[in-house]
């Protein structure tokens, strides 16, 4: 017979009262027992506290486990930042694996729309500034390049461009560019794009676009156009003139390279597109026909360089072997035509006396090389004796450029930079009278950086050129000039 053990419970606590004591005494020890067995007021409350306390320790860790992940982002992002302001491609995958913090599972409960992070080992960032250069120029000089100082283009006939004086208000520095990073197979594919709106060539004195860089890399394999191995970039000083010192090598060629990196060592070597700078000089006035004379490009440039990175600067020696042809159109055979062996060494460094200077220096020397120069000068010119054509021939010409700046910090957002560059030409003996001879240029100038988008110059500047028979013309020029950076990453971090 089955019991319903509350009703039976029941009955007996509900008896006669002859029984009742005895009921009341069965039923306390129950009573009794299920009141030990239920927590007490007390207990619970400190159930509640300890559940508290817990979850707010919790939540503690939570927020300082938030916190380091966005610390370690910005200390990536900066590094970053740091990276592609210096111009050094992005490190290896797995570095940046390691250094890149993902997003706290908190912000994307917080914004499910944002959708997944981003992978940590790929990068795209928008870069660039808008400048504005005021120059008031003393003297005069070409009007296609009257917006920067190149002593090739300073007049030694006084009055051939004007009167002296010219006012000058330019944004042809403002540049626009991206580039971009992603592991393929273990090695960075890291890809830069950019130009400026400095016409050149063909739009020399226009405000146009201009292509500064355009290549890819991956692993030790760089394809596309950007800094000639030939040149050391880092020696080019804190000016705010656009083309710099005359006597420094400083070209961007379409070429393929392949760089090899040890510890502080480096070797780097390329095949570099040629552009030959013919000179007919004097050969017109022997055979007007002659006066068509042009280079041909039938091998490209073969350029190389070994560099050394230490704490207190570095060292770079390149050297460049190339052929420099030239031929006559229309002639039978194209004739005359021949080539010459150009040849080149570049020793450059950068020296880091204290912790707030820089020294640059550079010395080149070769034999048809003027066409890797900042400015001035021709790769090939006739030689001989105009009177007896058998002895004509074409040479490679000699040439000699000089650079010595050093950059100074004041302090956090005070900067200067001074110094002298110097490119001379041996020229052949059928160049004509007035053949660039020697370029000089000088510049000093003091720089406030109040912010790190912002930067505000004034510099001044003098250079002097000399031709084959000594005449010679001067221009000294002020130049102020205000910068407005920007990055893709100051606005999506």
């Amino acid at each position: 017979m089955a019991y319903d053990r509350q009703r039976f419970g029941l009955g007996v606590c509900s008896g006669t009262a002859v029984l009742a004591s005895a009921a009341l005494v069965a039923c306390l020890p129950g009573v009794a027992l299920a009141q030990s067995s239920a927590p007490t007021a007390a207990s619970q409350q400190e159930i509640q506290e300890l559940r508290a306390e817990l979850q707010a320790i919790k939540a503690e860790s939570d927020a300082a486990k938030a916190e380091e992940a966005e610390r370690e982002a910005r200390i990536a992002q900066l590094q970053r930042r740091l990276d592609i302001a210096a111009g050094v491609p992005p490190a290896a995958a797995a570095a940046q694996q390691a250094e890149i913090a993902e997003l706290p599972s908190s912000d994307a409960e917080n914004n499910p729309e944002a959708g997944p992070p981003p992978p940590p080992d790929r990068r795209f960032e928008l870069f660039g500034f808008a400048q504005v250069d005021y120059i008031q120029d003393f003297n005069r000089v070409d009007p296609a390049w009257d917006a920067t100082l190149r002593p090739s283009k300073i007049p030694t006939t006084r009055g051939q461009f004007g009167s002296d004086g010219q006012s000058v208000v330019s944004v042809r520095q403002s540049r626009f560019g991206m580039q971009t990073s992603q592991p393929i197979d273990g090695k960075d594919l890291f890809i830069k794009f950019d130009f400026d709106l400095f016409g050149t060539g063909v739009d020399a004195g226009q405000t146009t676009f201009r292509l500064r860089n355009f290549y890819g890399s991956w692993g030790p394999l760089l394809i596309g156009q950007t800094n000639s191995v030939f040149m050391d970039g880092d020696i080019f000083p804190n000016t705010i003139d656009y083309w710099g010192p005359t006597g420094m090598v400083f070209l961007r060629d379409p070429q393929i390279r392949l760089t090899y990196k040890k510890g502080p060592n480096e070797f780097a070597a390329a095949l570099e597109h040629p552009s030959n700078d013919v000179d007919p000089g004097t050969l017109r006035e022997i055979d007007p026909s002659l006066g068509a004379v042009q280079g041909d490009e039938k091998i490209p440039d073969f350029t190389a360089h070994y560099r050394y990175d230490a704490g207190w600067g570095h060292v770079q020696v390149a050297g460049i072997l190339r052929r420099i042809g030239f031929d006559t159109p229309a002639t039978p055979d194209n004739q005359p035509k021949g080539s010459e062996l150009g040849w080149g060494v570049d020793l450059t460094s950068n020296i880091k006396p204290t912790k707030t200077d820089v020294v640059h220096l550079g010395v080149v020397y070769g034999h048809g090389i003027a066409s890797y120069m900042n400015d001035g000068g021709t790769d090939l010119a006739p030689h001989g004796t105009a009177s007896v054509i058998s002895t004509v021939h074409a040479g490679a010409v000699p040439l000699l450029g000089v650079v010595a700046y050093l950059d100074h910090q004041w302090n956090s957002q005070f900067a200067s930079s001074v110094g002298y560059s110097l490119t001379q030409v041996d020229n052949s003996s059928l160049q004509a009278f007035n053949a660039y001879r020697m370029g000089q240029y000088a510049s000093v100038n003091f720089l406030w950086t109040p912010d790190k988008h912002i930067l505000l110059g004034a510099e001044f500047l003098w250079g002097q050129r000399e031709d084959k028979d000594g005449a010679t013309g001067d221009d000294s020029r002020v130049q102020f000039s205000a910068k407005y950076s920007f990055s893709s990453n100051d606005f999506f971090q």
